[in-house]
């Protein structure tokens, strides 16, 4: 299983943008690659050792605890990566 962690904070427009981002991007994903991964969100607010790794760069998008992206995150890139990480063949 892979996870797919976002890191973020309670209203943050670019987080809600993250956030819808990898919402599109898990739905268009195929159905045994969208299977193969489990999403996290974490709060910055309600940690402070996340608060102090991360504040001034969220939203984070981490790939099995990997830095993925962060401020913005791009659809393609992201699917990419997933599919890559799930290591189902397109």
């Amino acid at each position: 299983m892979t996870t797919l962690t976002l890191i973020d904070k309670p209203g943050c427009h670019l987080c809600d943008v993250a956030h819808g981002v990898i919402e599109q991007v898990l739905d268009e994903l195929p159905d045994e690659v969208a299977a193969g991964v489990e999403l996290e969100r974490l709060s910055i607010a309600d940690d402070a050792a996340l608060y102090a790794q991360w504040w001034e760069k969220i939203p984070v998008v981490l790939i099995d605890g990997r830095l993925h992206a962060h401020w913005r995150v791009a659809p393609d890139r992201l699917r990419d990566a997933l599919q890559d990480a799930v290591a189902v063949p397109r």
